[in-house]
């Protein structure tokens, strides 16, 4: 199947929908799944709103998501140019052909001429639905006036199709009007630029969102009347907010850019959305790899599906924990910039890093909470937790910090399991228990009454560092007042 060719074309027009990721993906997962080309395309014809900074953050997002196009802006290709203001020239060849073979004709009738009559049905008829009443469907209007081009819809028979999700649908053409295919700027409508940017590119499925499905059976009427190979089709339910409306931001989060920066992993992106709208069974989480192999049109559902950014970061936690979804060596990497952003210096070596990432992973649900538990381990004094140190940093504790810091320094080897019999040697020969004095420990060494296990974090901090840290916590605890009396 080496001959599929599947596209994404969003409109640079703002931030990368998470909506709009979720077609990107299954397109993508297809064309990795066989063999074909996955091809970007932006459509920028809406000129009022597209910038070049929405196309900027479109490439970047997806670059991060680690969705790459075979074909497209800033990579080429044999169908270019890949932006349809680049394209303009082709939309007026196509549409003086469809003029030519008698399946488009040019109207010059204006707004104001099509507001005044559907202001007059609408007087006579408040619930009727306003159509073009072909006016100059067969006036063959010279090219030097002022005018829009117009398909000319068959009165009779329908368009049917077997979409590959919804199964067969069946549009009659009596229900659709004689509509613009390209504008009096010679800029083309959506439906009459996507298939001629489908049908040069070569695109043999179309796969998109199920409101686009309205669209479908006018572009198919296109691609017949220009002689063009029909595409399959694809239509994926919807996202929708938990109340049932249309996802935007004023339910939470719904760029890409957004989940970048509350520090998700990408895979973890890529791994939650695409659960809308496709299943493996009960099987949940999966590495890109694993997607690719398991994806087919078959196991996807036709059920809208609501998003819940609770099980989203679920999601994520399972993809920030695991290591077989993203070494170490990867988690260093991408948390790097969330502990820059705090401040911190980062240590020389990476091997450094990955010991201390090691014992916050587990619990680490973002980058940025992983940043915020390694914290302490990258600053010359941890930032001290004052009502930690108050309620643990007390007289009766600076003993036991004393011994259990030297218990520390009498160690054969600065190790996990080392400095572990070796305290716990010293808590039986003191008749204590680790609860004694782990709380009063784990405040000097980390400022925090809680924090990874004692000796993981002993460990990353090494020798030096440690007993120094416990020292000056023995030092603040002999000299904190003693706790008031009751009574």
């Amino acid at each position: 199947m080496a001959d599929v060719r599947v596209r994404f074309a969003p409109s640079p027009t703002g931030y990368l929908h998470i909506g709009g990721v979720r077609t990107a993906l299954f397109n993508w997962l297809y064309a990795r799944k066989t063999g074909g080309k996955f091809v970007l395309r932006i459509e920028d014809t809406d000129q009022e709103r597209s910038t070049p900074e929405s196309k900027a953050i479109i490439l970047e997002s997806l670059r991060w998501l680690g969705l790459t196009w075979d074909e497209g802006p800033e990579v080429g290709g044999d169908h270019g140019p890949y932006v349809q203001t680049e394209r303009l020239g082709l939309y007026r060849a196509y549409a003086e052909k469809l003029i030519a073979s008698g399946h488009a004709y040019r109207c010059t009738c204006t707004k104001a001429d099509l507001d005044a009559q559907r202001e007059a049905l609408k007087a006579r008829d408040p619930k009727a639905n306003f159509k073009y009443p072909g006016t100059c469907r067969d006036a063959n209007r010279p090219a030097s006036e002022p005018h829009v081009v117009r398909f000319k819809v068959p009165t009779e028979g329908a368009v049917t199709y077997v979409d590959k999700v919804f199964g067969e649908i069946k549009t009659p053409n009596g229900a659709q009007q004689d509509f613009v295919l390209l504008r009096t700027d010679g800029i083309p409508l959506y439906n009459f630029g996507a298939v001629v940017d489908d049908t040069t590119m070569g695109i043999t499925l179309v796969a998109r969102g199920r409101d686009h499905m309205v669209n479908t059976p006018p572009q198919i009427l296109i691609y017949e009347a220009l002689g063009a190979k029909v595409p399959e089709f694809a239509h994926l339910p919807m996202m929708l907010a938990p109340s049932g409306e249309k996802l935007s931001k004023r339910h939470g989060a719904v760029s890409v850019t957004e989940y970048r920066e509350k520090g998700y992993t990408p895979e973890g992106v890529l791994n939650y959305l695409v659960r809308f709208g496709w299943s493996c069974g009960d099987r949940e989480i999966f590495s890109m790899e694993e997607l690719v192999e398991a994806f087919t049109w078959e196991t996807c559902g036709r059920g809208d599906g609501k998003f819940d950014a609770k099980k989203f970061l679920a999601v994520n936690h399972e993809h920030m924990k695991q290591d077989r979804l993203q070494s170490a060596q990867t988690y260093a990497d991408r948390t790097k910039p969330f502990l820059v952003a705090r401040g911190l210096t980062l240590p020389a070596s990476d091997e450094h890093l990955m010991a201390a990432l090691k014992t916050v992973r587990e619990r680490s649900r973002t980058f940025i909470e992983a940043a915020e538990g390694a914290d302490f381990y990258f600053r010359a004094e941890p930032v001290v937790d004052e009502a930690a140190a108050t309620k643990f940093l007390v007289p009766a504790a600076a003993e036991r910090l004393q011994g259990f810091t030297q218990a520390l320094a009498n160690a054969p080897a600065w190790e996990e399991k080392a400095l572990d019999a070796a305290v716990h040697a010293w808590l039986e020969a003191a008749g204590l228990q680790i609860k004694d004095v782990a709380q009063a420990a784990r405040v000097a060494l980390t400022g925090r009454s809680a924090s990874p296990g004692l000796f993981e974090v002993l460990a990353v901090l090494g020798r030096e560092v440690s007993l120094a840290r416990l020292e000056a916590g023995r030092a603040r605890a002999a000299a904190a007042p003693a706790p008031a009396q009751n009574g």
